[in-house]
């Protein structure tokens, strides 16, 4: 008679405890951009909503961010560093294929031997990795853990590029889950359409590059087809998490879509038909687009200038580069 395999089992329900954020440490305004696009500052304000954009210095990198927003988290959530079981870091810039990000980030916030590893799904990534931990925990594989967006696209960025360069921000926002006496994380709704994968992507590959066929690749995108993709196709994801979680839009405190766009936001909120008492997250207009960082760092923001929304319900989707997406609602810590 064979023996049967031990399977691990876990909590029920899961929450997330806190944020943490990181921004860059210098504020671009759109004047500094504007030369190299022939552009305008109005004409940014007016496509994007962006005023100004937060942006590392060389000296600080994707690592260095993710680190400073998870230990803020970690900090805010009661849990001790020893307790972490997992790092999750959603990123597109680590400045270095390997090592992980999540790896050096566990040691340095004192997690260690937490299991750690990265992961790609751009501008989605962090609603990719809330989702992971929510998994994680439920089957008993981790008890406690940290979720990072971190992204440095100001490397790569190219500042001629009209479609995207003035967009892009430097940034990380973490969070920790853990187990829950009440649903605190709701269905995550996800996917990709990789056929529309050269709509936002890299402009080459590093290989190409290191053959000396292609400049340094940088981030690039068809500005009105992710716009169309985003604002009618993204809606009836962000209805069908609403759906699977058993709640209207009328039921949320708190929107955080992926800081892409203000019009694509303005959009979105429309089409939902969100009431006014539903505060949105506009983190865009002074910290630019922060790919995976931007839902935690939005909501970060949320919840340091509206405590009351802690215990309220928010609906964060995420989608971008290869056209992928995910969203869920929440219960905000």
């Amino acid at each position: 008679m064979s023996r049967q395999l031990a399977q691990p089992s876990g909590v029920a329900h899961t929450r997330i405890y806190s944020y943490g954020a990181a921004r860059g440490e210098v504020a671009v305004p759109n004047e500094d951009l504007i030369g190299p696009i022939d552009s305008s500052d109005e004409w940014i304000r007016q496509r994007t909503g962006i005023v100004t954009r937060a942006r590392a210095v060389p000296e600080t990198d994707a690592i260095d961010l993710a680190t400073d927003a998870a230990r803020e988290a970690i900090e805010r959530s009661g849990v001790a560093p020893s307790d972490i079981d997992a790092v999750i870091v959603a990123t597109i810039s680590n400045p270095k294929q390997s090592p992980s990000v999540s790896a050096i980030v566990a040691d340095r916030v004192g997690a260690n031997p937490a299991a750690a590893y990265d992961l790609n799904a751009a501008c989605a990534g962090f609603a990719y990795g809330v989702a992971q931990a929510d998994a994680l925990i439920r089957g008993g594989i981790a008890k406690h853990v940290v979720v990072v967006g971190a992204e440095k696209l100001s490397d790569i960025v190219d500042p001629t590029d009209r479609s995207i360069s003035f967009l892009l921000g430097d940034g990380a926002g973490a969070v920790v889950v853990g187990p829950s006496e009440t649903v605190g994380i709701g269905p995550t709704v996800w996917g990709s359409d990789g056929s529309k994968a050269e709509a936002v992507g890299m402009s080459a590959t590093l290989t190409e590059f290191r053959d000396g066929t292609a400049p340094w690749p940088t981030l690039r995108q068809e500005g009105p087809t992710v716009f169309r993709w985003a604002v009618w196709e993204m809606v009836k994801v962000a209805r069908q998490a609403l759906e699977a979680a058993g709640v209207e839009a009328s039921d949320l405190a708190a929107f955080v879509p992926h800081q892409a766009n203000m019009r694509i936001i303005d959009e979105f909120a429309k089409q939902l038909g969100l009431p006014e008492t539903v505060l949105i997250g506009r983190d865009i207009e002074t910290t630019g687009n922060t790919s995976a960082a931007s839902i935690p760092l939005a909501t970060h923001r949320l919840l340091e200038e509206h405590p009351e929304l802690s215990g309220g319900l928010a609906l964060q989707i995420g989608f971008g580069a290869g056209l992928v997406f995910a969203a869920q609602v929440v219960v905000l810590p």
